[in-house]
């Protein structure tokens, strides 16, 4: 199977729950094949003229293309920061059956 651009959505959350109940809700609305957290990540940004420095969770979605923008809305739907880091990257190579894997799995089909 070939077809739409495989995409991996990278975010980050206050916690792990938090990332995880994103996750799951995404996954579960087929507007992600897969969804990874890694707790315990250090972040250091500046936020309202302030350097910051938190403990936060990372956010790996797994989608195509065209659910990104949808896939998006969602996210920020269901956070609780006002500007949550959100990144779509295209996915430019990787293991054939597994792209086919998340391209069926966000299929129209499922929805």
């Amino acid at each position: 199977m070939s077809g739409a651009t495989v995409m991996m959505v990278y975010a980050t959350a206050r916690e792990r729950v938090q990332a995880e109940e994103i996750g799951i809700a995404l996954v579960k609305e087929r507007l992600a094949a897969c969804a990874n957290v890694l707790d315990h990540v250090r972040s250091f940004y500046w936020w309202q003229g302030e350097m910051q420095q938190d403990t936060e969770a990372l956010l790996i979605l797994k989608t195509t293309a065209e659910h990104v923008e949808r896939l998006i809305a969602r996210l920020k739907a269901l956070h609780t920061y006002d500007v949550p880091c959100i990144e779509a990257i295209p996915v430019a190579a990787g293991y054939a059956p597994y792209l086919d894997w998340v391209r069926s799995e966000t299929a129209a089909s499922h929805t």
